[in-house]
């Protein structure tokens, strides 16, 4: 019991001292050390001392836990290995132990045998298989050489071994670990001693490299330069929306992955960056701008933002001034009823037509000349007045004679009558774009020549509408 006492104690004391990252790619260099114990009985070939009738080993297996009896222990470290992971769960290296034999089976020997052994070790580790993220089992062969020195042969005669064996280790942090695992070495040699190697170790994983210092290696990290998350395979994700950077249009502003990880500050569906009002809810059409009275015009832009109109008018309804059914815009007389058809101005009706032709009948000329007595001013003066409110109507100024005289006489009198008073006209303000004027001599008369009355009234100035 005192040697399996010493054993516990050194495991403990190994597990105090550190405790590992599973041995992988990342961290692929390890170092262990421990404390070993040997034990030659349980090998198989039952044998006996010949002098004492001590029994020397045993069957396979028998009593391979009669630790007070048979175990070999120093309790020290008398155990080192040095070891890379070389991929696919396959681990190579080396392996020193020393020990010093006091038990050969049930016979203890006058002087303690000092024993050496170096050997190669290839190890296979079912972690992954098993899928466990702390237990380690592990296989392992190898072959090694064995020194046993001893004052009964004069000498430190060795010998090769074939090694085999299992074991497990135990992961409590990322770098550390605690080793258990038991070894047969078989000895080929006459001078050969088949035994039993168990052991019990702390172990170190190191060798990997994590440049951005995120707790991710390099071999496993996308982004080994600049410090990341490990969902993100060690990329960074600056604005903590879940979105790593490298995928994320707005990097360093948190945002939703429906806009590639950009926010949508006022919720309109438009990501800020292609929102031209980004703080206000607006609509795609106008770049996430609003709109408020729905006439296709961003409200910036509308000097009637809660009034639809249209652009031209710069977003403002255009106005109808005189009500008469015909918008200012289109009105060519917006400050005056007057009628659709009239492109918004007042038509001359039948009645103001009869009214003026009643007023020219007063408009007197000297005797055969075309020059307009002084007594007809106020009546042209009138009928300028009347004019002037159908800004929009074309007039002809029509000239008429009897029919005494020549013909010839009579017409050119009939237009320079006309041409009279279309000047005088156009000189109390009416444009002379409005008004024409043509002579028709004696041609149309409404009444008969062949009384003085009649000639009178064929004697006349009329007007009439000019087509627009």
């Amino acid at each position: 019991m005192k040697h399996l006492s010493r054993f516990l104690v050194a495991s403990l004391l190994i597990m105090v001292i550190g405790s590992v990252n599973a041995q992988d790619k990342n961290n692929p260099w390890a170092i262990s050390a421990g404390v070993n114990g040997i034990d030659t009985y349980p090998v198989g070939e039952p044998a006996r001392n010949s002098v004492t009738n001590e029994e020397l080993r045993g069957n396979v297996f028998e009593e391979f836990f009669n630790v007070n009896d048979h175990w070999n222990i120093v309790p020290s470290v008398s155990y080192i290995n040095i070891s890379r992971y070389i991929g696919d769960g396959f681990i190579v290296g080396v392996t020193g132990t020393l020990n010093r034999i006091e038990n050969l089976g049930d016979f203890s020997p006058v002087n303690e045998l000092q024993h050496y052994a170096v050997d190669g070790v290839v190890s296979y580790s079912l972690k992954e298989l098993i899928n466990s993220s702390w237990l380690d089992p592990h296989l392992n062969v190898g072959a090694g050489y064995t020194w046993l020195d001893s004052q009964l042969t004069g000498g430190t005669p060795g010998f090769g071994t074939a090694n085999a064996g299992a074991g497990f280790r135990f992961w409590f942090t990322e770098n550390f670990n605690l080793g258990l695992q038991s070894t047969y070495k078989h000895a080929f040699e006459d001078e050969g001693v088949k035994h039993f190697q168990h052991v019990a170790s702390i172990g170190f994983s190191f060798g990997g490299k994590d440049t951005d210092g995120d707790g991710i290696y390099d071999k496993d990290d996308a982004c080994p330069e600049v410090a990341g998350l490990p969902e993100f395979d060690g990329c960074p994700d600056s604005d903590g929306d879940g979105i790593q950077d490298s995928k994320d249009a707005c990097p360093t502003v948190a945002g939703v992955a429906e806009f590639e990880g950009c926010p949508d500050t006022d919720g309109d569906g438009i990501p800020d960056p292609k929102d031209a009002c980004p703080t206000v809810a607006g609509v795609a059409a106008l770049g996430g701008c609003p709109d408020a009275d729905g006439d296709g015009i961003k409200d910036a832009d509308d000097q009637c933002p809660n009034e639809a109109g249209p652009r031209a008018n710069n977003g403002c309804p255009y106005q109808d001034k005189d009500n008469d059914g015909v918008l200012d815009k289109d009105d060519e007389c917006p400050e005056v009823a007057g009628t659709v058809a009239n492109n918004g101005c007042p038509e001359v009706s039948v009645e103001v037509l009869n009214e003026l032709n009643v007023q020219f009948k007063s408009v007197l000329f000297d005797y055969n000349k075309a020059s307009i007595r002084t007594e007809s001013y106020s009546t042209l003066d009138n009928v300028a007045s009347i004019m002037q409110e159908y800004p929009t109507t074309r007039f002809l100024i029509e000239g008429h004679t009897d029919d005494r005289g020549r013909d010839a006489y009579n017409l050119n009198l009939s237009n320079e009558r006309a041409a009279s008073v279309r000047s005088y006209l156009t000189g109390k303000g009416i444009a002379a774009s409005r008004l024409e004027s043509k002579g028709f001599g004696e041609a149309r008369p409404v009444a008969s020549n062949k009384t003085a009355a009649g000639r009178q009234e064929n004697r006349r100035v009329e007007l009439s509408i000019l087509e627009q």
